[in-house]
């Protein structure tokens, strides 16, 4: 602010710091003034001034809001805005019309330039590097960078932070995938206590089901399931749930396959808690003649290629390029290494026609389903002469889990596979499968998958990675019925934002992914829907605290 007297007296001005602006011009006559009015006029101007500034940042401030709007009106409004309000047209654009023109635009594009110098750049030796924001912005405020070094600095902060986070993820990535693979003590100890009980006690060793339902094993005028695991508790959750959800469970057979150490556990726990009103049978690997090294290569591939074995058991880092890879992408591949992939329960649903010679049709459920609607209808469904109703993965509400083509399975750089696959078929999914096993025995289902897991051995495991499935779509290509995907949702072990609703309605749920509801690492919003199966007022599962959550 300046105050101007002209040198006659005759004129009194108050104008801006700049000169530019005159904001009070007082004109006297010289031989109408005195020198002690002038004084006094001075006095009062100076003692009103306070209260003009102050009341124009008053209205500065209530019509800040109002005026901020007013720069995307169209140049025919100007004239309408400067005769209205004309103190928001002044905020607004007074400061361009007297050369104050905001430089913050210019100050992005100067980063910019410094940035992209630097990004293709060395990050010079023995930089330090501040400990945090703080640090830096107080290392910058006493002069200690030129805009080079800042730059520098900042970039080797965010590359630290990026490589941090990384390794970060990386480990709990591989955290959970131990979790993933590993028993829990409780469900350990559930085993352990039914093995023992059948050994101790005679009606946990009594016949699955009593000879007199025998022929019922048979009966193609039944519904017959095949459930294939050594997780006792699963599969006494997927039996309960299919029993629960059934119009007429009288009509439903079980028929439970498992591994030799693990029979005596499962047999004790289904003649211990018989499942009202169906036929459940238990059966070990062991127990079906038919079950060779001659009738299935995959057991003496499983048992004698070290590479084999070495994939799926040694260290899952070694020989990765980690800084290339995405978190979402080394989960993939951690999933793809499970060891479950090479055990032959995993493998056994494509000897179902030789395992089953009297049935014609079966549905195979996997051990980390839950059963929510009656499953009688699925005998009804007409699959035109193909051999596995299933539902497609390549369409769907949710694109990260119903986005699946061949392309996600297998490595197509690979010549045998480029030759015979299409990257944009779509895939279908294992879980929930019904099998026209009469239509299958026709055909050499059987033979293509054993042709290709060979291949894949042979060309030390680049043609595919992720276990059975992708045998499986060679398999059965072109012998797949699309069933109505109401009838199986995928995702639950995987995807923590599955829409909850969805879940409600579908048929069956599966917990495909690391995240099972039996362990620590499942989702807790999803766990519910399979816990409400689990008899947890049951002895063995109250002493080994297997608990509710």
């Amino acid at each position: 602010m300046q105050l101007h007297i002209s040198p006659s007296m005759r004129s009194i001005t108050i104008s801006s710091n700049n000169g530019f602006t005159d904001l009070m011009k007082i004109k006297v006559a010289a031989r109408h003034i005195s020198y002690r009015t002038l004084f006094h006029t001075i006095l009062i101007v100076a003692f009103l001034l306070p209260f003009v500034f102050i009341l124009t940042a008053l209205v500065t401030l209530e019509g800040a809001n109002k005026c901020s709007s007013f720069g995307t009106l169209s140049f025919n409004l100007l004239s309408h805005l400067v005769l209205l309000c004309p103190d928001c047209f002044g905020r607004r654009f007074g400061p361009r019309f007297l050369g104050r023109v905001d430089d913050s635009g210019k100050l992005v594009r100067d980063f910019y330039k410094i940035f992209n110098q630097v990004i293709t750049e060395e990050i010079p030796d023995g930089l330090k590097l501040p400990d945090s924001f703080s640090q830096l912005v107080a290392e910058l405020k006493n002069n200690q960078y030129d805009a080079k070094t800042f730059a520098f600095s900042l970039r080797a902060m965010m590359e630290k932070l990026e490589k941090e986070i990384r390794e970060s993820k990386v480990s709990e990535l591989m955290n959970r995938h131990f979790a993933a693979s590993s028993i829990p003590k409780g469900i350990h100890c559930f085993s352990l206590r039914l093995t023992d009980e059948y050994s101790s006690n005679a009606y946990a060793r009594r016949q699955l089901p009593s000879p007199e339902l025998l022929p019922v094993l048979s009966n193609n005028s039944y519904h017959h399931f095949v459930l294939s695991t050594d997780n006792i508790l699963a599969a006494s959750v997927v039996v309960t749930s299919v029993v629960r959800s059934s119009l007429e469970p009288e009509k439903v057979v079980f028929h439970v396959i498992t591994d030799k150490k693990t029979y005596a556990g499962m047999h004790s726990w289904f003649a211990l808690n018989p499942v009202a009103s169906i036929i459940v049978e238990v059966k070990g690997i062991h127990q079906f003649d038919w079950l060779t090294r001659e009738n299935v290569p995959v057991l003496e591939a499983i048992e004698s290629h070290h590479d084999f074995r070495n994939y799926y058991h040694g260290n899952h880092i070694a020989g990765a390029n980690l800084s290339n890879t995405t978190p979402r992408s080394f989960a993939s591949k951690l999933q793809a290494r499970s060891p479950k992939y090479i055990s032959l329960l995993n493998h056994l649903r494509i000897y179902l026609p030789e395992l089953f010679p009297d049935l014609d049709k079966v549905v195979f459920l996997d051990d980390d389903v839950v059963v929510q609607r009656d499953l009688s209808p699925l005998w009804e469904i007409d699959l035109q002469g193909k051999v596995n109703g299933a539902i497609e993965t390549c369409k769907g509400e949710d694109e990260w889990v119903m986005s699946k083509y061949f392309k996600n399975y297998f490595n197509f750089s690979h010549p045998l596979i480029a030759k015979h696959l299409d990257p944009d078929e779509c895939a279908w999914a294992y879980g929930m499968n019904i099998f026209d096993l009469r239509a299958w025995r026709k055909t050499n289902i059987r033979e293509t998958y054993h042709f290709w897991l060979k291949e894949n051995l042979k060309s030390n495991l680049t043609m595919w990675k992720l276990g059975t499935l992708p045998p499986a779509l060679i398999a059965f290509k072109g012998r797949v019925h699309p069933i109505d995907p109401s009838w199986h949702m995928l995702g639950l072990g995987y995807q923590r934002k599955t829409n909850i609703e969805n879940v409600k309605r579908a048929a069956v749920i599966h917990y495909n992914g690391q995240s099972k509801p039996w362990l620590e690492i499942g989702f807790d919003h999803l766990r519910p829907f399979w816990t409400k199966y689990v008899n947890y007022s049951n002895d063995f599962v109250r002493n080994c605290h297997i608990l509710e959550s």
